[in-house]
């Protein structure tokens, strides 16, 4: 496998044109959801604004390999609407995209274990994450990245309520 580059949102000489390039990857996945009869992410629900401001409350990070964007994620340091008030114990990792048109094998669990490497660097214990209950590959792909499911939520979104699978797995120190 070619080597994954990984560089924040906003850097690097493409970085202008990064908000773009997250709408295209997320609308990206979002189809190939779609196609394969899994309902989670509809295209044209995250716009430009949504990664500039997760940009400015979190980090967002790009994966490229060759200069062809393959990935990325949104890292969080709270998701109250998910895990209610927490400790600062725990990065959350959200919108993992990978782009399976120039994406080589194991990016996303490449992605995954990015973001459990800044989780760690940043000394917190954990990584979280959740996703749509009703997405049992999902979960099973996380269970299998060494997540264990700690509990379900209701959480509101585009005007309806939904189950969410809370998932974590304790990073090595």
């Amino acid at each position: 496998m070619n080597e994954i580059i990984y560089r924040p949102a906003g850097t690097g000489f493409r970085g202008d044109g990064d908000p773009t390039a997250l709408v295209e990857l997320y609308d990206r996945a979002a189809r190939w959801m779609q196609q394969a009869g899994i309902d989670q992410w509809k295209p044209g629900d995250k716009d430009e604004e949504h990664f500039r401001l997760r940009q400015k409350d979190g980090e967002v990070w790009l994966a490229e390999v060759d200069g062809r964007r393959v990935g990325a994620f949104e890292l969080w340091w709270q998701d109250e609407a998910a895990w209610g008030p927490q400790p600062p114990e725990a990065g959350y990792v959200h919108r993992l995209m990978v782009d399976r048109r120039n994406a080589p094998a194991g990016t996303g669990r490449a992605l995954l274990a990015h973001a459990e490497r800044r989780i760690a660097g940043a000394g917190r214990a954990w990584a979280r994450l959740d996703c749509v209950s009703s997405n049992p590959r999902l979960r099973t792909y996380y269970e299998g990245a060494g997540y264990t499911v700690v509990g379900e939520h209701s959480k509101e979104g585009g005007g309806s309520r939904y189950a969410v699978t809370l998932l974590e797995k304790r990073l090595a120190a």
